[in-house]
């Protein structure tokens, strides 16, 4: 047994995430009494923020009398939740059988290069989402994106210019 002192690490946690949780408490407020409220507030407090961030979490499991390991199991389990903010334009890029035969690689590969991240990633100005999809329902538009509501059929190379372009004009706020 050595008598040199125990070494002492010291570990860093990041900073808590700082948000008005106004937002967040009147959606709450606004489903509190409903009995299986959980799921609409977690869409709600989306809705409000793009994502669900940690601290609402918290507050979601003090006011509703969940344990937050509960929520992250629900947050964690449906994909339409997201823990991570997202861009306010997310694009969407079909991969599916149709799309790929008609060049969706080329097209997913294009927007990688032109916006700099990669499937599932977001640009750090919080512009862009992209997103590779199974199917977006539309093979007889093939190769095809969307970009939020907005659909883009017969995707080429020169189109993607063209809709960064076009999202690059647009305003940042909904």
């Amino acid at each position: 047994m050595s008598n040199a002192p125990a070494e002492v690490t010291e570990t860093t946690e990041a900073p808590a995430e700082e948000i008005d949780l106004g937002p967040a408490n009147a959606v709450i407020d606004k489903y509190l009494t409903l009995h299986g409220n959980l799921m609409p507030v977690l869409q709600g407090i989306q809705d409000e923020y793009g994502y669900v961030p940690r601290p609402t979490i918290d507050l979601v499991a003090e006011r509703l009398n969940v344990y937050p390991s509960q929520i992250f199991g629900v947050l964690t389990f449906y994909a339409q939740f997201h823990l991570k903010p997202r861009g306010r334009y997310i694009i969407r890029v079909c991969v599916g059988t149709a799309c790929h035969v008609q060049g969706a690689p080329r097209i997913v590969e294009t927007f990688f290069d032109k916006l700099g991240i990669g499937h599932a990633e977001t640009t750090p100005d919080l512009r862009y989402t992209f997103e590779k999809v199974a199917c977006l329902g539309a093979c007889g538009m093939a190769p095809l994106a969307m970009v939020n509501d907005s659909t883009y059929g017969s995707m080429t190379v020169q189109k993607v210019d063209e809709i960064i372009a076009d999202y690059n004009q647009r305003p940042m706020k909904k």
